[in-house]
């Protein structure tokens, strides 16, 4: 054996040297080991680099004991859904007060000034209707519920991104996402879209296969973007919580919102598997996953990816499609025929399909004409409730949106409507599978180029949520 190695080392050596001859290099009787020498020395180099080597002082190595930690079956799902929970609950629990900041300038001291004004230049009504109680205040609406939430929630993201967490998210789920026929890099756009659609639709830019980042596209409605926890957390607030003793009534609350969020990852995943084993058949693509090194943050590009890049370019794209929707709003309220407002008319053509998926008329009005932005279905429920049951006391006229600041308010307002704990249950799924806003349509024809997939995208979660809110419905009436 030994004979052979010899032979073939030999062989080896006179090939190189005969090489050399050939091309006249001048090398001397001990090129070939100099040659080899020079190899396993880049070959040191090379695996110095690569390979993490424990400091021989401190004998600990923070990457390597942070990556056991992060990917790890065992503690990496854990810690990660816990990130996750950390800086969706600072996000919404921070945003309370620059929220009500902005909603009390542009909506309790601006507005009023703006109706005076308008009113005192002498302006129709039914103009000073449309540009105030219409197109200014649902932008004034978006700006004051959507602005914050996206200026905290995409700074931590971004830090996330920078520190190095975030790949080792996509690294935990590449191998769900690979079962479910789609990218593993799916799951950093998912995570984005916690924040917004729209930016999670950007964020699919990262997939190299048009395949895999449609799938991404398709599913990233999933994700319970900011516009839709005002809504998850005071449903869930006013009825979840009301079925339990009032010392554990926050937790619980708390808890129904997490199993929405919850149920719209396995949505993700489930809706992924659907697509490509249908419409999207196609083989999974591979991808070296580099796992970067734990770098401290640089702060400033931070802040400019985070709030030039996302914050504002959502914010601008949301309030363009907004201010129309707002005149909309005010205009269908305000327009009667037979005495009977068109808003009215509209509720009363499908109020009996919203019962029968345990909804109702006012509901899937609001969605429809709030497909601008999220933000605003509450006050737009509010005000088609008041409108449609002509209750007194409540709001400022028709077509004119607004919000309470106490509970009681909402019960009353909702108690009128005739809502139930199965309208206050398929509220919440519905508000995790419906149509995208507007703002996050507009964005998947920009990102896929094509009206086709931009329409499959607004159909897929709204027939399943229509399914799923008949199936509860039906369910909840055997019951009760």
């Amino acid at each position: 054996m030994n004979t052979s190695n010899n032979r073939e080392i030999k062989n080896d050596k006179d090939s190189i040297l005969e090489l050399a001859n050939s091309l006249r290099w001048d090398v001397g009787p001990n090129y070939y080991d100099e040659l080899m020498e020079s190899i396993y020395k880049d070959a040191a180099k090379i695996a110095d680099n690569a390979i993490s080597i424990a400091d021989e002082k401190t004998g600990f190595d923070w990457d390597r004991f942070l990556d056991k930690l992060l990917t790890s079956r065992v503690s990496g799902f854990p810690i990660m859904l816990l990130i996750l929970a950390i800086v969706l609950w600072i996000t919404v629990a921070g945003a309370n007060i620059p929220s009500g900041w902005l909603s009390t300038l542009f909506l309790d001291k601006l507005h009023p000034v703006l109706s005076d004004f308008a009113i005192t230049i002498g302006m129709s009504w039914w103009l000073k209707g449309i540009l105030i109680d219409g197109m200014y205040l649902a932008m004034a609406w978006v700006v004051s519920v959507m602005l914050p939430p996206m200026a905290i929630f995409f700074p931590l993201f971004t830090l996330l991104e920078d520190f190095g967490l975030l790949p080792r998210v996509a690294f935990n789920l590449d191998n769900l996402f690979k079962k479910a026929g789609a990218h593993g890099k799916q799951a950093l756009s998912m995570s984005m879209g916690f924040g917004c659609n729209a930016a999670g639709i950007i964020a699919t830019r990262i997939i190299d296969s048009p395949r895999e980042k449609l799938i991404a596209i398709i599913t990233n409605n999933f994700a319970l973007c900011n516009g839709r926890w005002p809504t998850q957390i005071l449903i869930a607030t006013l009825f979840i919580g009301a079925l339990v003793p009032p010392a554990i009534a926050g937790f619980i609350s708390a808890m129904a919102v997490v199993f929405i969020a919850l149920l719209g990852i396995l949505l993700t995943f489930l809706s992924s598997w659907f697509l490509s084993k249908t419409i999207l058949r196609g083989e999974v693509s591979t991808f070296s996953l580099e796992l970067p090194p734990y770098r401290p943050p640089q702060i400033l590009r931070t802040l400019y990816t985070s709030l030039i890049d996302r914050t504002i370019f959502v914010l601008w794209r949301a309030i363009v499609f907004a201010i129309p929707a707002g005149a909309v709003i005010w205009l269908l309220a305000n327009i009667q025929v037979n005495e009977v407002s068109l808003a009215e008319h509209i509720i009363q053509g499908l109020d009996p399909f919203g019962v029968l998926i345990g909804l109702n008329g006012v509901i899937l009005l609001a969605y429809i004409i709030a497909i601008p932005a999220n933000e605003i279905v509450i006050p737009t429920i509010l005000m088609l409730t008041v409108l449609s049951k002509t209750l007194t006391g409540f709001g400022e006229g028709a077509g004119v949106m607004f919000e309470f600041e106490d509970l009681s308010s909402y019960q009353t307002v909702f108690a009128a409507g005739g809502w139930t704990l199965l309208t206050a249950i398929n509220l919440m799924l519905f508000s995790l599978m419906h149509n995208p806003c507007s703002t996050t349509l507009y964005t998947i024809y920009k990102e896929s180029r094509s009206v086709r997939w931009t329409v499959v995208s607004a159909l897929l979660p709204l027939l399943l949520g229509i399914l799923m809110c008949l199936i509860t419905a039906q369910v909840y009436l055997l019951f009760v």
